[in-house]
């Protein structure tokens, strides 16, 4: 066994060595989980921190969320509809959306009364000696970092809402009591009660309401003054908040500018975290458990953690005392499981402890035999539980379980299984006996050698990852620490790390969704946190679109069909949302939806009542036609396409001012409120119109409707430009040209749609180059890489690469890139990536017109490349070499026998091509064989 994984060991180096361009490394293990590097496979997803002593394995199923299946539409919404839309037509936006968020929002879910609750927590304020008090005795009080920002979640309150005690001191001179002072705290999630010295100096609600109180001077004392908050937290992020920008302190300042800073050390008393239930719009995706191994202590020397994009596999490695430890991590799909194998170079040497955790208080572990423990979690009010099994195999050395741990002493190697699964079955119904099949399955696996299942993990990922390569040159940075190289990017150049960013953006979304899983998520299958931002959830106003963009481009089109089957699921479950609020046929989803498939408007009626989030996914399934050229996929989805349209053909209304079809009501994602006809609306409804009438003649069905659309189609509100020269993004010529919103939804046309295009509409691309120049570069991590594709698709090189370099800066305030090169919004979203990575590819090769494009945004710093299994529209594999900024070659392969239309440098080449021939082009296109 041994002598096996010794050459299994030999062939993975020797991997490492030859391919090293695609290949992440560290020389420190991972200090927070936004170091950690990730896994995945599709089902289930791990953070890899990597470390020497005490090492963490966080990790999630991809079924795991909060809620239940529940009805999410309003019955008899679409009689407030009529009204909303005059309400649009007179101006009387805010009175739309006030009767929008009464009657047109989605359904919250259980709402319990928090009266009695809210009278019991007052109690303690009403204490003679009670927390609020200057004598209070807070010795055995623990203590938590004040402010947390994004809630006391961060800092060690994971999973708890309800009422909870701060207090601190600041101390004060006897001239300083001369005048008032005034107390910043900012921002509080959600109430707060603030006392001084047992003084009551504010009372407010709501996260986003300022919490800025004046201490009167006579409440103050010379020395030791205490503050006392009560925070009340119903649901959601919870704690004092303080300041974004973490460079302003929350404190005291007084009329003369002396300020006290109040940031550090608070001590803290939970009261009461038995909150009544707060309802919500739609469910969160939930971390499962971590796997925390330990070992002993000793002088680690020559560490270094790498991923390996080339095999999916993770290390870590380090010498102690003369020993060499390599522990090697995958996450197989073909066999659904995680696997991590731990060996030394002498024999007898591993020892560790492990256990497993999880932040979900109801949970239990427990033994299932003298290698396996098990783990079952239930999500806190929630419909859904699932069960983990862990397996540990030795090769020498012992086993014992004690108190719910493993402990492994003098083994020679330590292979470790770890399987999950819930009790979801589909969006609709839940599978209560599935603990049954998971143990049979886990019990399947462990019957498996180590090197059978990376074997089998092995050749399933690289039949993915290997159809595409990319070379830029500048591979002697790769002896450089990642991080390292994301810090030296923004002042010298690395294309290296551009090429790794475009396979590590392919590597994600293999880890992240395969057939038959759901699709990416806002993190794609990893997530930490019990309260995720934004629930880490399904945003359709481009972040889930973003997260597919370079699927076809980039050679893995097998990894559309989850985003598919989860359309599927969308159309049935919109067809009761378009019935009950708009009155229509068809279906419709709105801007977010979560595991149990919600389609109606949710958080605020002044951005959440979008309806073309249907009409966008649905042109994903029209891409994936162009990019593979099989009829079958439209035949298989033309209904979906069908119900998206016709719910089109009925809510579009005759706009009596200017005679054109617009969409009402709805907003441009995510700015500017509740509207009528927002341009993106219409660009992504002739879009989708145009999807269905060519799929109908595709399929010769429908051939009536097929006519009627045609008709509708240039009665749509067009794109027009305003008074800078700017693409308008409403129908009324408003555009701020100081605005600088992260959302740019009124280029959608540009990219990832295509009529906005230098061939057919120049005056447009001119317009849409104005509205981002004003919109201004910068934004959040989603944003920069969607300006990357804008930019690309502009053929403007260098300042495409101006956003690349945005993107690729160490993440901050605005967005960029974390140390394990994970998107920062921030915080992670992991759409950044794919959008990244679709935009270095439309940098490189288009083919969103008649043309395929070859190298139409080559920035100066990429001077020399290859590229090797790129695809394109039409179902061409392209093959791509240059040197000194020029074309050198180009090799088409071509999948269908379609015409060919190739283009370089102003230079054109159309010739019809055979099924399966490879056509081969100098620097002047001209055909070599």
């Amino acid at each position: 066994m041994r002598l096996t994984f010794f050459f299994l060991s030999l062939y993975i180096t020797g991997a490492v060595a030859v391919q090293g361009q695609n290949r992440l490394w560290y020389d420190e293990p991972a200090r927070e989980w936004e170091e950690a590097l990730p896994i995945g496979n599709g089902k289930m997803g791990a953070m890899i921190f990597g470390g020497d002593t005490v090492e963490e394995v966080q990790f999630n199923e991809e079924t795991l969320w909060t809620g239940e299946p529940r009805n999410y539409n309003k019955k008899g919404a679409y009689r407030y509809l009529d009204t909303i839309r005059l309400l649009l037509e007179q101006g009387k936006q805010g009175e739309a959306e006030e009767l929008a968020m009464n009657e047109f929002m989605g359904m919250k879910s259980e709402t319990e009364d928090n009266g009695p609750w809210l009278e019991r927590v007052a109690a303690e304020r009403k204490k003679k000696d009670g927390a609020y008090t200057y004598d209070f005795d807070d010795a055995s009080w623990s203590k938590i970092p004040v402010p947390s920002y994004e809630g006391w979640e961060e800092v060690g309150l994971e999973g708890v809402d309800g009422a909870a005690w701060f207090r601190t001191t600041f101390e004060l001179t006897s001239e300083d009591l001369k005048s008032d002072w005034e107390l910043d705290l900012n921002r509080v999630r959600q109430y707060d009660y603030t006392y001084v010295n047992g003084h009551l100096v504010g009372h407010e609600q709501g996260d986003g309401t300022k919490r800025l109180y004046t201490v009167p001077k006579e409440t103050l004392r010379e020395g030791t003054n205490v503050i006392a908050v009560q925070v009340i937290n119903l649901a959601g992020k919870g704690g004092i908040s303080g300041y974004k920008d973490t460079s302003i302190p929350i404190g005291l300042k007084n009329p003369a500018g002396k300020f006290i800073s109040i940031v550090g050390e608070w001590k803290y008393w939970m009261q009461d975290s038995d909150a009544p239930k707060v309802g919500a719009f739609q469910a969160s995706y939930q971390p499962f458990g971590s796997l925390k191994f330990r070992f002993p202590a000793g002088d680690t020397q020559e560490y270094e953690r790498s991923l390996d994009l080339e095999t999916g596999l993770a290390e870590v490695q380090y010498k102690r005392a003369g020993v060499q430890f390599t522990r090697t991590y995958f996450a197989s799909y073909p066999d659904n499981m995680i696997g991590i194998r731990l060996t030394a170079d002498k024999p007898g040497q591993i020892s560790f402890g492990l256990a497993m955790e999880t932040k979900h208080e109801k949970h239990r572990i427990w033994k299932v035999d003298e290698q396996t423990l098990a783990m079952t979690i239930h999500v806190k009010g929630g419909a859904l539980e699932g069960t983990s099994f862990l397996t540990v195999k030795l090769d020498g050395g012992t086993i014992e379980e004690k108190d719910g741990q493993m402990h492994v002493q003098g083994a020679n190697t330590a292979d470790v299984y770890l399987t999950g699964a819930t009790n979801y079955r589909d969006y609709k119904t839940l599978a209560p006996e599935y603990i049954a099949p998971a143990q049979a399955h886990h019990h399947q696996i462990k019957q498996k050698t180590f090197s059978k299942l990376l074997e089998a993990h092995q050749q399933d990922y690289s039949k993915l990852f290997s159809r595409f390569s990319i070379d830029l040159g500048g591979e002697a940075q790769c002896s450089v620490p990642t991080d390292e190289r994301l810090r030296r990017f923004e002042s010298a150049a690395d294309p290296d790390l551009i090429a790794l960013y475009i396979q590590f953006g392919r590597y994600l979304q293999i880890a992240s969704a395969r057939e038959g899983t759901h699709p990416a998520n806002l993190q794609g299958i990893w997530n930490p946190w019990l309260e995720p931002s934004w629930g880490s959830k399904y945003t359709t106003n481009i972040n889930l679109e973003m997260n597919y963009w370079a699927t076809e481009m980039l050679n893995l089109p097998e990894l559309h069909h989850s985003l598919f089957q989860m359309i599927r699921e969308l159309s049935e479950a919109g067809t009761e949302t378009a019935r009950e609020y708009y009155d229509a046929r068809g279906w419709v989803l709105h801007h977010n939806t979560d595991v149990w498939r919600g389609t109606a408007p949710i958080n605020n009626s002044n951005h959440g009542i979008w309806p073309t989030g249907g009409a966008w996914l649905v042109t994903h399934l029209w891409e994936h036609y162009l990019f593979n050229q099989d009829p079958n996929i439209i035949a298989e989805y033309y209904d979906v396409i069908k119900g998206a349209t016709l719910f089109f053909k009925d809510v579009l209304v005759k706009d009596e001012q200017t005679g054109w079809l617009v969409s009402t009501p709805s907003n441009s994602p995510e700015y500017g409120g509740l509207v009528k006809g927002p341009t993106m609306d219409h660009q992504i409804i002739r879009a989708l119109f145009g999807v269905f009438s060519e799929s109908a003649k595709l399929l010769g069905k429908d051939t009536a409707l097929r006519d009627s659309i045609q008709t509708m189609l240039p009665q749509i509100a067009p794109n027009q430009i305003g008074q800078y020269g700017q693409l308008q993004e409403w129908m009324e010529d408003i555009d701020d040209p100081e605005n600088k919103h992260r959302h740019v939804s009124h280029l959608w046309g540009l990219h990832p749609g295509n009529e906005i295009n230098t061939d057919d509409a120049p005056e447009l691309v001119e317009a849409a180059k104005q509205s981002l120049l004003m919109r201004g570069d910068d934004g959040t991590g989603w944003s920069l890489a969607w300006k990357i594709n804008f930019w690309a698709r502009l053929k403007d090189a260098q300042h495409t690469y101006t956003m690349i370099k945005m993107l690729l800066r160490p993440a901050g305030k605005a967005g960029g890139s974390y140390p394990n090169l994970f998107d920062a919004h921030p915080p992670f979203q992991i759409d950044g990536n794919f959008g990244g990575a679709a935009g270095i590819g439309e940098m490189l090769l288009q083919s969103h017109t008649s043309f395929v494009d070859i190298l139409p945004a080559l920035p100066e710093e990429l001077s020399k490349g290859k590229v090797r299994g790129f695809k394109a529209r039409g179902n061409f594999e392209i093959d791509l070499t240059w040197e000194n900024h020029q074309l050198t070659k180009v090799s088409v392969l071509s999948r269908a026998g379609k015409p060919l239309k190739l283009r370089y440098n102003g230079q054109v080449v159309e010739i019809p091509t055979k099924k399966n021939k490879t056509y081969t082009f100098d620097t002047a296109l001209n055909l070599l064989k």
